[in-house]
């Protein structure tokens, strides 16, 4: 494979819906390319793609796969992204990297949510977008509704390249109204003859050819003033029109394919060489201190690894852009995130599980590696005397959790290497250890997702793990004040333990002053602040230790011991053994002896003066509540909005976007469990959504009572 400048490269994330045939498409792409001699299918489980044994197990496309193909003097760089929004995070990964996204649509489903989502990425990311609408031979292909709907959706930038001239199982030609042509399939594919329009088509082919001249148009002043002089431009000036307009993001072409049937798919791959942006031209990507990096093969050495595959019998496989220079074999280079030398021992070009040897690589071109000793997902890997740093990629917050352990504890120290592993490849896997909850809790996009993560376990780790609904990290708090004292005093031999707390608890808010004056049973306690602490909790929320002794009834020294015990307490509250937060502790009063004090007298006596007042205080749990944003279609809102109202949820709007209904809510994290499988069921999967923490809000007073009796319940057990 040659070395290709960035005026020949062409980088393209392929979106859209599960379903839709993107693997497929490839998989004629590469065929069509030379890469391979047959066409695999994904029933046959020998596609190029989805080659790992997880896809071929589901039928799905899991990772994102890099299919590199040389075309007309140009290369098709093309990164096969999963459809399933259980995997958005290669979506993610890919737009960081690719210059556009082509949206392959199902004629007989049409515009989808996956659809909509992999757009607002493509919107998100500034990132040209062109439309390929597939499966016109399917029996319930609707091409006309799909335009229909892809206007409706995106607008009148979608603008139509081909229409067929008829769909379902007699499928086999197109109207090319930019070349004004009929182009008619073979049976086995490749290059279509091309013949002219039928008489029948004549007018509407002109109608649309006309509508695609204007848009091309707009995009060059020196072609706008020719067209409005002579009403009509060569099609050399329609191409560079078109090209600077998907560029702008002014305009979405749509072409027409069958890729089962490898129809259409060499003009697609002509219409890419075309009209889709080249590195040279498109969006320079920034470094972490904003200075922006041209793609110049004779600057200096930078690649950035946006993917890192592990592989039976290889190990890891580190996938590259080059983002300027050139890259050699045997080149050293240094990771900027890690502070580590690497060397690059070998080059790969990629077409799925395919690899082919090369000597170099260039600015804008992508590449592979193997065995980089430190290097991970999202490093910058830099040559001498060049610093650049880039910007990572921000994933979607995780929709699903679960509690994660190996059903042998033998197993448990390298089930967390494991999973530390797959967090590299796939970060939106995220795993925490939970010192709070006393848990391994495994977070993703949804039960696929973690599904997919357990299933490589056990079969390519042959570990046996299992699944638990997590526990839910609530909070405690206080909702008025009260005033307790505790008596530490022991003796039994030699030195004794002695200390006495006085104190005071009162719920925190932001900016309510400490009082003079608190009341009591009718007795009165003067506060006389000598010191206030303000910490902020690593869990949230704040604990405000105020220091209102006076007299010298308690010395200074014991002070930061009174407020370990508290911190004690407010670590595992006296409720739920949960965290607690948002109280302000004042100690005004006490006793200590002369011999028998010490920091652990005052350190219990603090602890059990805070665990009483806290219990009179009007206690409260508190539970994580987020904001949820859900997008279904419209004859399915009915039962989302009776399944959330079920799931305690608080509708904060709704309105329709883009043919399908938008919703936000507010839901706790509780009723949250198994949300994205119920979602998926009630609507055939064609809903979406997403979430994000918003805050934590008092429980409901009968579940309140519930958990408090379980955790009571727990604790006898305990002992």
């Amino acid at each position: 494979m040659k070395v290709y400048q960035p005026n020949e490269i062409k980088n393209i994330s392929l979106l859209g819906s599960s379903g839709s045939g993107k693997t497929t498409l490839v998989e004629a792409m590469l065929f069509e390319g030379g890469i391979i001699k047959r066409r695999g299918t994904i029933a046959n489980q020998n596609t190029v793609c989805d080659y790992f044994p997880v896809e071929k197990e589901y039928g799905y496309s899991v990772f994102p796969t890099l299919a590199q193909i040389e075309w007309r003097q140009h290369k098709l760089n093309i990164i096969d992204c999963p459809g399933s929004d259980d995997f958005i995070g290669a979506v993610v990964t890919s737009l960081k990297v690719t210059d556009m996204g082509l949206i392959v649509v199902g004629a007989q489903y049409g515009v989808e949510v996956g659809t909509n989502n992999h757009f607002s990425y493509a919107e998100k990311n500034h990132k040209p977008v062109m439309f390929v609408v597939n499966q016109l031979d399917h029996d319930k292909a609707d091409y006309e509704h799909t335009i229909e709907q892809l206007k409706e959706n995106f607008g009148n930038k979608v603008i139509q390249l081909q229409y067929p001239l008829q769909t379902g199982s007699g499928f086999n030609s197109v109207i090319d109204v930019l070349q004004m042509k009929m182009l008619r399939f073979k049976a086995e594919g490749g290059a279509p003859e091309v013949t002219e329009i039928p008489d029948s088509e004549k007018e509407k082919a002109q109608k649309l050819h006309n509508s695609l001249i204007e848009s091309a148009a707009e995009f060059d002043e020196s072609l706008m003033e020719k067209f409005f002089e002579e009403g009509i431009l060569s099609d050399e000036e329609i191409y560079k029109g078109l090209y600077n307009g998907v560029l702008e993001r002014g305009i979405f072409p749509v072409i027409c394919v069958s890729a089962a049937n490898d129809a259409g798919v060499s003009t697609l791959m002509d219409y890419l060489v075309r009209i889709a942006p080249s590195v040279s031209d498109s969006k320079r990507p920034i470094t972490k201190d904003g200075k922006s990096v041209d793609p110049n093969p004779d600057g200096p050495t930078s690649i950035y690894v946006f993917k890192t595959n592990v592989e039976p019998h290889i190990g890891e496989i580190s996938l590259f852009k080059v983002m300027s220079g050139k890259l050699k074999e045997g080149d050293d280079l240094y990771n900027v995130n890690r502070e580590v030398k690497e060397r690059i021992s070998q080059i790969f070009s990629v077409a799925g599980q395919i690899r082919n040897k090369v000597e170099e690589v260039s600015a804008g071109d992508f590449g592979a590696t193997v065995k980089l000793k430190d290097t991970r997902t999202g490093n910058t890997l830099n040559g001498k005397g060049c610093d650049y740093d880039f910007v990572g990629v921000e994933y979607p917050e995780p929709k699903y959790r679960r509690a994660i352990k190996a059903k042998s504890e033998a197993d448990e120290e390298k089930l967390n290497e494991i999973l530390t592993r797959m967090h590299e490849e796939d970060p939106t896997w995220i795993v925490e250890q939970s010192k709070e909850l006393k848990q391994t809790i495994l977070h993703g996009q949804g039960e696929f997702h973690l599904r997919t993560l357990k299933w490589r376990v056990e079969n390519n780790d042959k570990i046996e793990i299992e699944f638990k609904e997590p526990k839910i990290p609530y909070r405690e708090t206080i909702t008025k004040k009260a005033r307790a004292d505790y008596r530490h005093k022991k003796q039994s031999g030699g030195a004794g333990q002695f200390g006495e707390v006085h104190l005071i608890v009162e719920p925190y808010f932001e900016d309510v002053p400490i009082q003079d004056v608190y009341r009591f049973n009718g007795q009165e306690y003067k506060i006389s602040v000598r010191d206030v602490q303000e910490i902020n909790l690593e869990w949230g929320g704040k604990l405000v230790f105020v220091n209102s002794i006076v007299g010298g009834a308690i010395d200074a020294r014991f002070l930061p011991a009174i407020l370990k015990g508290v911190m004690d307490r407010m670590e595992q509250g006296p409720l739920t053994g949960s965290y607690a937060r948002d109280v302000r502790v004042i100690v005004y009063d006490g006793k200590m002896h002369p011999v028998d004090s010490n920091e652990i007298s005052f350190r219990l006596a603090g602890r059990n003066a805070f665990a009483q007042a806290f219990k009179e205080a009007g206690p409260k749990l508190l539970e994580p509540v987020y904001d949820v944003i859900v997008m279904t279609p419209s004859d399915r809102l009915g039962d989302v909005m009776s399944d959330l109202q079920s799931r305690r949820a608080v509708i904060m709007g709704m309105n329709s976007e883009k043919g399908f209904e938008k919703l936000q809510a507010k839901i706790p994290l509780k009723e949250l469990s198994n949300y994205s499988t119920t979602l998926s069921s009630l609507t055939g999967g064609r809903a979406s959504f997403v979430m994000k923490f918003a805050s934590y809000e008092l429980v409901p007073i009968e579940i309140q009572e519930k958990l408090l009796k379980e955790y009571e319940a727990s604790k006898k057990e305990e002992e």
